[in-house]
């Protein structure tokens, strides 16, 4: 009896494993089900676009008379991240059949590195309050996070002129690579830093409101972010070694792209401008670049 039974469970998980299975390749092969993904994407992507425009104004409305401080700057690439990535998924019949093919390479892999730039810009936020709290020089941080910017920005373009003199699959599994790479910097950077800042504030000895609502947001926001660039940098390299199941081809796997975009980028920014959705107060000190 309890083998019979044991037959007919194995039998009952092999059916329905084969049913999502043909659930999951007809939704990859019907172009209604690829549009109305892509439309979703699209509208999402413009929400969060839209939010990090309201707070950019709200946030120059409240302190018209500072100039880009590093809360504005991170709004308004938040705005052009989101915002390029709802213009690409909503004309996405256009967007992912361009030729020469490296086009659609640029349109799909150039958010993702705006995307690393506007969230780092965190990390050096934070590396500056932590070294200027324990009286250590802050002033390399920036010249590191230019420096590691326009590197990344270099070899990510001679990657693509060399897809558009030559479409090579080497080359294409390089640009894979590199992509998961920049992941895992973007979130130990994170891990180290967002956990530097929030232990030295947990150690802080005066208790306030203050203090715990700074806790919880460098907290919140170093969990998202190390989550988020560690969840890029593994689906990126799994995609890579393995083309044919786990490929984000944009047409190929509609639904792998919607579980991946939600997860690394749209959730994330989501999140991390709700927790940071408090406006700065109207008279700061010029040495302030206000974030929270």
């Amino acid at each position: 009896m309890v083998r019979a039974g044991q037959l007919r469970m194995s039998s009952s998980a092999t059916d329905l494993g084969l049913l999502v299975s043909d659930w999951w390749d007809d939704i990859n092969g019907s172009t209604k089900w690829q549009d109305e993904i892509f439309f979703f994407l699209c509208a999402a992507f413009t929400l969060v676009a839209s939010v990090a425009l309201i707070q950019l104004i709200r946030i120059q409305l409240r302190v018209p008379e500072y100039g880009w401080t590093t809360q504005k700057v991170f709004h308004l690439m938040n705005f052009i991240v989101n915002g390029v990535l709802a213009v690409v998924f909503g004309f996405h019949k256009q967007a992912f059949v361009i030729h020469p093919r490296v086009l659609t390479f640029i349109l799909v892999d150039l958010p993702g590195l705006l995307f690393f730039s506007t969230y780092t810009l965190l990390v050096l936020f934070w590396a500056e309050i932590y070294h200027q709290a324990r009286s250590l020089p802050a002033d390399k941080f920036r010249t590191v996070y230019l420096s590691v910017n326009g590197a990344m920005y270099f070899i990510q373009g001679c990657i693509w002129i060399y897809l558009w003199i030559d479409e090579n699959g080497v080359v294409e599994f390089i640009g894979k690579i590199f992509i998961a790479v920049i992941s895992i910097i973007a979130s130990l950077g994170f891990l180290v830093y967002g956990g530097r800042l929030f232990c030295m504030l947990s150690h802080f000895p005066v208790e306030s409101k203050g203090r715990r609502k700074k806790l919880h947001e460098v907290g919140s926001i170093t969990a998202i972010c190390f989550t988020c660039f560690l969840i890029r940098c593994v689906v990126v390299l799994v995609s890579a070694f393995d083309e044919e199941d786990a490929s984000l081809d944009v047409l190929d796997h509609p639904m792998l792209n919607l579980i991946y975009y939600m997860l690394v980028e749209i959730l994330p920014s989501a999140l991390v401008l709700y927790i940071l959705r408090k406006l700065p107060p109207k008279r700061i000190s010029a040495q302030q670049h206000a974030i929270g």
